[in-house]
């Protein structure tokens, strides 16, 4: 099973009230091939809420608020949801301050991005699970294509 970050199959749960939504992931949750969380919400965090970013381990607002016990109670929430359903792929939401893989915003809120990954990613790794961005599993999706 494959836990995906709810944002992708179209839940409205980004900080903005939106959603990143991709039909070809959100095909996978349709078909009951992906298990979706949203670390945040399952954290405590309304929708919407002000944007937040990681500055050192510590997560803040743009209000300058520390939200990190949201960030990780949610995190921890979502992990485990992740092993009641066997799930040992993620796929994640890149740049995000609980879901970014490889890579998140710095803390400043000047779009300017550094290596690292978010509260819920950095757990998912911790347990086992692959964490890849949603760029990284569509591209994994076409070249095993252009294999067949």
């Amino acid at each position: 099973m494959i836990l995906m970050s709810a944002c992708l199959a179209g839940r409205n749960c980004k900080y903005n009230g939106g959603n990143n939504e991709i039909s070809c992931l959100k095909k996978l949750c349709d078909e009951g091939k992906a298990v979706l969380v949203c670390p945040e919400v399952a954290g405590g965090l309304p929708v919407p809420r002000l944007s937040c970013e990681i500055r050192g381990n510590r997560v803040y607002n743009t209000a300058g608020e520390d939200v990190t016990e949201y960030f990780v109670t949610g995190a921890e929430k979502s992990l485990k949801t992740a092993r009641e359903n066997g799930c040992t792929l993620a796929v994640l939401k890149a740049n995000s301050p609980s879901c970014g893989v490889g890579q998140i915003y710095d803390g400043t809120f000047s779009h300017t991005k550094i290596r690292g990954d978010g509260i819920f990613a950095a757990l998912c790794r911790k347990e086992g699970i692959e964490c890849v961005t949603e760029l990284e599993y569509l591209e994994r999706m076409e070249k095993k294509n252009e294999s067949l």
